[in-house]
């Protein structure tokens, strides 16, 4: 029989291809990269401090407690470093695997709202969206916390409009307890039961749907379910604190229960950003190709509100308030809206068809990415060619990725070129496809020198040689412990810069030649070393990095203004 004589058969080749697309675009190019900067090497160095030290419950960072988030995710790249042994290979699995198991939900909600059709539609609309390859392959929170919410919002939308089995609705609540510990933000889920109020009090007075008692105690188990599950880590924690009566670890409890949440929420220091950053920076660009059909979208889902539809009317009303809230807070990044994208892809699933069919809405999506693409074989050509202009730009990242942009472009034009005629909504996932699969390979291999500070380590061996030496780290990123094949000390990751260099100054005096300081040029005074003995080690980062011995000490450097403690970390 030919695997294509039924329907459901047909199926079933379209899912299985959809996810081994989907898995071999997330996980192509594991193991070729290492982590980058910003957020990348401060989690797989704690992942790797937690396996070295055995201390899961306190998170450090070469040395210091590090209390801006949680230890969920850091838990899971240790877990992984334990089973593969390799931190290369285990900082982007969680999220990876995190990314394949919001695909599957968001399937089979599609496939229990409305079908399987419009099951691979949702999938398919979610895997090509910018945003979530872009954190399914970043070692980021954002994928695991978004997978967290995923969970919870299937979980509650099975129990409101599918299915009243309370396991669902306690098991929404049990897993905003797990992103809670993860990210903060986890509870966001319990949004969903404010439209939920007023959809089912519109349902009992049209008669729709017969009136239940519920026993309030059955509804009010799910906070304490989240609650339960929080104090998975948050109570051992506490009473660790407490019984240790450690200063540094009472500091700790303190800023992740206050400072990384309510303040930062409420009075953020960082990421400033204006009320409609969301709207007018973010969706557009990030949550492609939705946000290209949202004018479209919107006629639809408004008469699915007036037909009261559950299915469209609590997702949709969940993301609006999901970034209403988010846009609330001063402080503003990107990837805070993302949790919103799996159930906006759900919503999307029963008219994408109909959309690929719009002459309008194909026609824009096609030249949208002609235009991506010609505009990246322009660069290539340009780069290929030494005009000054692509020149500037290779100097000023230090690369060139020219052949590169060459490549990918020539092949999105082709792939413009073929579809012109006929099924143009194609062009985009196969221009992503494409795109993601020239980065993970071609685009790693080209990136991770500049990304990673391992020149800065080997000009620093010439400069060392045989010494058993020991680097000071001045306003210091992960990056530089996590490569460093020395012992490194540092004064404090939130101590003041001018503080840290008279702190180095002391430290570098204290003893022998075998003790160095590695600082950014820029933080670099003549009030207590001498610029002229410095040594070059070369640029990262945007950044020229000097290294300093005992021979550039002036005679004389001020004391720091209070007692600066130091950290040391040697890597097992």
């Amino acid at each position: 029989m030919n695997i294509f004589d039924n329907k459901k058969q047909l199926y079933d080749v379209y899912t299985i291809s959809l996810f081994t697309l989907a898995i071999g675009l997330i996980f192509l190019g594991l193991g070729l990269r290492d982590p980058w900067p910003a957020d990348e090497p401060r989690f797989a160095q704690i992942a790797k401090e937690m396996v070295e030290t055995g201390n899961w419950f306190f998170p450090t960072r070469a040395g210091e407690y590090y209390p801006d988030k949680p230890p969920v995710f850091m838990w899971a790249i240790a877990f992984f470093f334990v089973l593969t042994g390799s931190i290369k290979m285990a900082f982007l699995l969680p999220s990876a695997l995190s990314a394949l198991l919001t695909l599957f939900l968001v399937y089979d909600l599609g496939k229990r709202f409305w079908g399987r059709k419009e099951a691979l539609v949702a999938t398919a609309t979610l895997l090509f969206c910018l945003q979530f390859l872009l954190q399914a392959k970043s070692a980021q929170i954002d994928a695991m916390v978004t997978c967290w919410i995923t969970i919870s919002c299937y979980g509650l939308l099975r129990f409101l409009l599918l299915e009243r089995r309370w396991c669902w609705y306690y098991l929404a609540f049990f897993f905003m307890g797990i992103g809670v510990i993860t990210k903060g933000v986890g509870f966001l889920p319990v949004f969903m039961l404010i439209p939920y109020y007023f959809y089912q009090k519109i349902h009992l007075q049209t008669g729709n749907q017969e009136k239940e008692s519920y026993v309030v105690v059955r509804w009010l188990a799910g906070p304490i379910i989240m609650l339960v599950a929080i104090a998975l880590w948050f109570l051992p924690m506490l009473l660790m604190v407490h019984y240790s009566q450690d200063v540094a670890l009472i500091h700790y409890r303190d800023n992740i229960l206050f400072k990384q949440t309510v303040t930062r929420y409420a009075d953020s220091w960082h990421h400033i950003k204006p009320f409609w950053y969301y709207i007018v920076e973010v969706i557009p660009v990030f949550w492609l190709p939705v946000s290209l059909a949202l004018p479209w979208l919107i006629p639809y889902w408004y008469r699915a509100i007036k037909e009261r539809d559950g299915r469209i009317i609590l997702p949709l009303a969940w993301i609006v308030l999901l970034v209403f809230f988010f846009s609330l807070s001063p402080g503003k990044r990107g990837v805070y809206v993302f949790p919103a994208l799996p159930m906006l892809a759900l919503i999307c699933a029963p008219y994408f068809i109909t959309l690929a069919r719009r002459r309008h809405f194909t026609w824009l999506l096609w030249s949208l990415v002609f235009i991506l693409s010609s505009a990246l074989l322009f660069l290539g050509v340009a780069g290929i060619a030494k005009a000054d202009f692509a020149m500037k730009l290779g100097n000023k990242f230090t690369i060139s990725p020219w052949l590169l942009f060459f490549t990918i472009g020539m092949l999105g034009v082709i792939i413009t070129t073929f579809t012109i005629r006929q099924r143009r909504w194609l062009v985009w996932p196969l221009f992503i496809s494409m795109l993601w699969g020239g980065y993970s390979i071609w685009g790693y291999t080209l990136l991770n020198e500049i990304k990673t500070p391992k020149t800065i380590f080997q000009k620093i061996d010439a400069v060392v040689g045989e010494q058993e030496a020991t680097i000071a780290l001045v306003d210091f990123s992960e990056q530089f412990v996590l490569f460093s094949p020395y012992p490194v000390v540092h004064f404090g990751y939130h101590t003041a810069s001018d503080s840290q260099i008279r702190a180095a100054y002391a430290w570098l005096k204290d003893v022998s030649t075998d003790r160095y300081v590695l600082i950014d040029e820029s933080h670099l005074t003549d009030i207590c070393f001498d610029q002229s003995k410095v040594i070059q080690v070369g640029y990262a980062h945007r950044t020229n990095w000097v290294l300093l011995s005992g021979k550039a000490m002036k005679a004389v450097c001020p004391l720091p203004d209070k007692d600066i403690e130091t950290f040391m970390y040697r890597s097992h």
